[in-house]
């Protein structure tokens, strides 16, 4: 192991994180593999993840140069803060979510080496499906290429020298050429040619200082290179969201920093120009693509309830009551659509328009809301006390439209709405040797992937065949056709990172998903696509702050404030802050306090919830803050309801605390 701090390294690789703990666990991982025999040193900068990605740097890489940001000060104020401290003869800015071959460092360095000419050197980027990223290599973004790239003529027309030179896609991705631009994700540089151009402008918070860096390299006497020699995986999109408004207000808002600062004035109003058309173009698109998927089919349920109990009313004035217009107008323009809104609010809390769907959420959902609205009912003045009937009538509706519309949506095929889609029965083989698989499987037990089938691949020449065993590693082709394999998980302690990306290069055509499992690790990570976030399999803690949980828990504060609020001429008599038991029943049913958590501080090390009225530690004998802590933490990391009502109950004298 020669990564060893002396005063001259060959090699100093500089890694930014942000909440994105596992996936720079399996980049350090394959670095310090690739790292053998080069001296070197690695920094890690982590931008004040909330993850936990600092604690396992520090546990898991001990001989890592941590800088812990308090702040989130950008992409290139924090390769900034490496670089200045750097020793090395060469520097590498690295994203976390990338994994390296083990003769990536070598055959990069030599390259370089052996044309001192050079000044910055990119490599041939694969995602975690094994597909070519085009982004591995780049033209310089004039006025023109942009336009190209923007109204669609590069995608059109790859192999022209003309159109497709914002990712040069008439270049053979086969082979090294002299390019214009680097991807900040793999960006190897000479540190002198550093020391005369200068470091990554600050002007950039994120995207565009690759680019900008790119340009000055070369404007400073230096080539850049495409190296295709070697790969690397980069799961793309860990860190923002491509298809989000946010990431394309923010990169087009830097490339039009970089046409300021490096176009003459015609060029860089034209860019301006550009820039500012596709942000609004890309804007446009993605709040409609995204109103489409997120509120569409929320807005048809709101109409659909809304004019059916319209109807409702109507049958039921001229049948019950005899004659029609019996109900005031209140009561279509104020309280059916209170009453839509509660039903579609509680099914909401009750994860009914989670993925997958699931029916019984969506009558829990129905059923709690139609309490509410008949608590809430019961509380009302008199002369606004219509009819209960309706409320009961409108409820079988509502929850008669939810499954009507489901069942339809099934049959159209719509995957969001499948019903018996809560099952992923996804076909899998582990590939390792018996130990890691052992360890993996048992992994993927305690998560919420419901395997169909999960074989063992060995990649052991002499190992032993248990009953999972279906091949040998040089039989994955045969194993993925005859088991029909959707998912193939590399044990990374017994097969390289070089064989993996080989591997995952040959078996592309084949449509499997590939993820990564690290040694010694609780996660599997892989990548579906380019525009994903990746996938991970992680041990499936019911921690506290789990969307579901959250939801749960607001339900059961909702349900409790309104049930105490009911009775609270009963009730108050057994509080001994009489004053402060309605305060907070009117703070926990708006929302600002919940009746179990942490108490009234935050508490940034463990899962975000609301303050509190109750918590797990208040009927504690002598408590001390370890007893504290640890009463919290256990409640925090298996949220139960039922503990929830135990503490309530317990404490049901304190409510006024």
């Amino acid at each position: 192991m020669l990564y060893r701090y002396s005063s001259h390294l060959q090699l100093s690789v500089i890694i930014v994180n942000y909440n994105v703990k596992h996936f720079i666990e399996q980049c350090l991982y394959s670095v310090f593999k690739a790292l053998k025999s080069i001296d070197a040193e690695v920094f890690v900068v982590d931008n004040n993840s909330v993850d936990g990605s600092v604690a396992l740097i520090k546990q898991k890489f001990p001989q890592v140069k941590l800088i812990a940001n308090t702040i989130n000060t950008g992409f290139s104020v924090a390769n900034n803060q490496a670089i200045k401290m750097a020793t090395g003869k060469y520097i590498l800015l690295l994203n976390p979510d990338t994994v390296v071959q083990e003769d990536t460092f070598e055959k990069t360095i030599a390259f370089m080496e052996a044309d001192t000419t050079i000044g910055a050197l990119g490599i041939k980027m694969l995602d975690g499906k094994g597909n070519f990223l085009p982004e591995s290599k780049r033209g310089l973004p004039t006025p023109a290429v942009a336009f190209y790239k923007i109204f669609g003529l590069a995608k059109l027309f790859p192999g022209s020298k003309k159109f497709g030179q914002y990712h040069l896609t008439y270049l053979d991705k086969n082979k090294n050429h002299q390019v214009d631009v680097l991807s900040g994700a793999f960006m190897l540089m000479r540190k002198e040619a550093l020391d005369k151009v200068g470091l990554l402008d600050e002007t950039f918070f994120m995207y565009g200082e690759d680019i900008d860096l790119s340009y000055r390299i070369t404007q400073g006497g230096y080539k850049n290179y495409y190296f295709a020699e070697s790969n690397i995986i980069h799961y793309k999109g860990e860190s923002t969201k491509k298809s989000s408004v946010n990431y394309v207000i923010v990169f087009y808002k830097a490339m039009a920093i970089f046409a300021k600062k490096h176009f003459n004035q015609n060029h860089a109003r034209t860019f301006h120009f550009l820039i500012y058309f596709a942000i609004y173009l890309r804007a446009a698109a993605a709040i409609f693509t995204r109103f489409l998927k997120q509120l569409f089919f929320p807005a048809i349920d709101f109409v659909l309830i809304l004019v059916g109990l319209y109807f409702i009313k109507q049958f039921y004035e001229v049948n019950f009551k005899l004659y029609p217009n019996f109900y005031s107008i209140e009561t279509i323009k104020v309280f059916f659509p209170l009453y839509t809104i509660v039903w579609m609010f509680f099914t909401y809390l009750s994860g009914g328009y989670d993925v997958p769907l699931k029916i019984g959420k969506i009558i829990r959902g129905v059923t709690a809301g139609s309490a509410f609205i008949l608590i809430v009912y019961s509380l009302l003045p008199e002369h606004y006390r219509f009819s209960r009937a309706l409320i009961l009538i409108g409820s079988a509706y509502t929850l008669f439209v939810y499954l009507i519309t489901r069942v339809i949506y099934h049959f159209l095929k719509i995957k969001k709405f499948k019903l018996g889609g809560n099952k992923k029965n996804v076909r899998i083989a582990i590939i390792g040797s018996e130990k890691e698989f052992n360890r993996v499987n048992e992994i993927l037990k305690q998560t919420k992937i419901n395997a169909e089938f999960i074989g063992f691949i060995s990649n052991e020449s002499n190992g032993l065949k248990n009953e999972h065993y279906i091949g040998h590693f040089h039989q994955i082709n045969e194993a993925i056709d005859v088991h029909q394999l959707h998912e193939i998980i590399f044990c990374a302690r017994d097969i390289s990172s070089q064989e993996i990306i080989d591997k995952m290069i040959t078996l592309v055509t084949k449509g499997v998903e590939f993820k990564i499992a690290p040694p010694e690790s609780l996660s599997i990570i892989g990548s579906n696509s380019i525009d994903t976030a990746g996938d991970l399999y992680v041990i499936d803690i019911n921690n506290v702050g789990r969307s579901e949980n959250k939801r749960k828990k607001r339900l059961l504060d909702l349900i409790a404030s309104g049930f105490l609020l009911l009775f609270f001429w009963l009730f108050i008599w057994f509080q001994k802050n009489k004053l402060n038991f309605i305060s907070n029943c009117f703070k926990v049913l708006f929302g600002v306090y919940s009746w179990v958590g942490y108490g009234k501080n935050l508490r940034k090390d463990l899962p975000a919830i609301r303050p509190s009225v109750l918590t797990p530690a208040d009927d504690i004998v002598n408590p001390t803050e370890e007893r504290i802590n640890k009463a919290f933490l256990n409640y925090s990391k298996d949220y139960k309801v039922e503990n929830d009502l135990k503490i309530i109950f317990k404490r049901f004298l304190h409510l006024g605390q």
